[in-house]
């Protein structure tokens, strides 16, 4: 027609160079240059002392840890926990690609790294509060103790009888017997090849298999010493099970049912609301986690904390009876059993040392119970990490889970400095 009109229609099959610039797409108030700012200030050594490239060797120059570290804590901030996500999103998303600064990366690497940071991220957490307490921005000296229980890699199916492991043991070694004289036996190369390959897989079954013996050994002996502790013969009745896949999960309460999970231990500053300590573990059970909380805080700060705030399930006498004595006591705010959160009895029971008798009095007064509301405001760290994730690990065993979390906390902590500081400010 001629009086069609002339437009142009885009062609996305041409192929052309782009000339981007990468700071001027990015608002000068981002996120992201706070999070490099950040990762700049950091003595990444730790991390860079296992880098073979060196200066006057020959070798392929890898990308800076700092950048690592600045993926990592954006892609947390951000909800991002996959590496194949991440590594997508920083040849695609402005703030990604702005903090790459066109250094090439890839998923694998960046998830070796979220892993192998573990140490460093345990050992900066020291660094950075202690500089905080120093600041005057942390008191430490009034401790929120709680638990996150995270439902872990392996599925409720994977988990076995103490003797059904053994047979799947001793069947597991058989076959990885029976691979081993194959390949001896067989010279071609090729068939040789495949069988080395189930060689490795039948080897890491049984080693998987070993391991959950080995925590099914370690469980009924938890179980035995936990019943003698309460006088009660439970332990003799349940049965005990390991899970073949991630030996060192537990099944505990968790998202409304019992399920594979671990359990991380949060011990937060009351006063900023900061994360100070973390430590993670298997136990089902929250008792027994005050005096190494405490010991925690002890070896990171030097510091030992005047008041104590937990939940019901903290409620373990021999806790309260260790931290009442020696010479800087520590008060217990801890519901009593059976309170409902209310005021409880103050009657001593028998058993009780003077650290218990005085923790129930100060749970059965309008003051004590004041002082233990105020643990609910160390919630938000909890609700900060739900929100961006932490719901369901992928990873396996107690060092890497540990890992993963501590990124969580780092994150959180990012943000409440920031928050903190404005706060100092204004």
């Amino acid at each position: 027609m001629s009086d069609a009109p002339r437009v142009l229609r885009p062609d996305r099959r041409q192929t052309y160079f782009d000339c981007v610039d990468l700071d001027g797409q990015l608002a000068e108030d981002h996120l992201a240059r706070t999070v490099w700012a950040f990762a700049e200030t950091l003595d990444v050594s730790r991390l860079e002392s296992a880098i073979k490239a060196r200066t006057g060797t020959p070798g392929r120059p890898t990308p800076d840890r700092r950048l690592y570290v600045a993926l990592w804590l954006y892609a947390t901030l951000d909800g991002i926990g996959s590496a194949r996500k991440l590594a997508e999103l920083c040849g695609s998303h402005t703030a990604y690609r702005w903090l790459c600064g066109g250094v090439p990366v890839n998923y694998h690497d960046l998830s070796d790294f979220r892993l192998e940071a573990g140490p460093f991220l345990d050992d900066l957490l020291s660094k950075s509060i202690a500089g905080l307490i120093d600041q005057g921005f942390v008191s430490s000296e009034v401790l929120a103790v709680d638990s996150v229980r995270v439902r872990a890699s392996a599925g409720s199916g994977s988990f076995r009888k103490k003797e059904t492991l053994g047979e799947l043991y001793e069947a597991a070694q058989a076959r990885l017997d029976e691979l081993r004289r194959e390949i001896d036996e067989d010279p071609g190369a090729a068939s040789k090849r495949l069988k080395a390959r189930r060689l490795r897989a039948a080897d890491e079954r049984v080693a998987r298999i070993k391991a959950a013996k080995e925590a099914a050994d370690k469980i009924e002996a938890e179980r035995k010493e936990d019943a003698k502790k309460t006088r009660s013969k439970k332990a003799k009745r349940t049965q005990v099970r390991a899970s073949i896949s991630d030996p060192e999960a537990r099944i505990m309460k968790c998202d409304g049912g019992f399920k594979p999970a671990y359990s991380a231990q949060i011990r937060t500053d009351l006063k900023s609301c900061t994360i100070i300590g973390v430590e993670i573990t298997n136990r089902a059970s929250d008792r027994g986690q005050l005096a190494p909380a405490v010991a925690d805080i002890e070896r990171r700060y030097d510091r030992r904390p005047k008041q104590l705030l937990a939940d019901g399930g903290y409620d373990s006498k021999s806790d309260i009876e260790r931290l009442y004595g020696g010479e800087n006591p520590i008060d217990v705010f801890c519901p009593l059993p059976g309170s409902k959160g209310g005021p409880g009895d103050p009657t001593p029971k028998r058993g009780d040392g003077p650290g218990a008798i005085a923790w129930r009095r100060r749970m059965s007064s309008v003051e004590g119970l004041a002082i233990y509301r105020k643990r609910f405001a160390t919630e938000r760290p909890h609700a900060h990490m739900r929100n961006r994730g932490l719901t369901r690990l992928m990873v396996r065993g107690l060092e890497k889970v540990k890992a993963v979390i501590l990124w969580y906390v780092t994150a959180y902590n990012f943000q409440q400095r920031l928050y903190l500081e404005r706060m100092a400010i204004a």
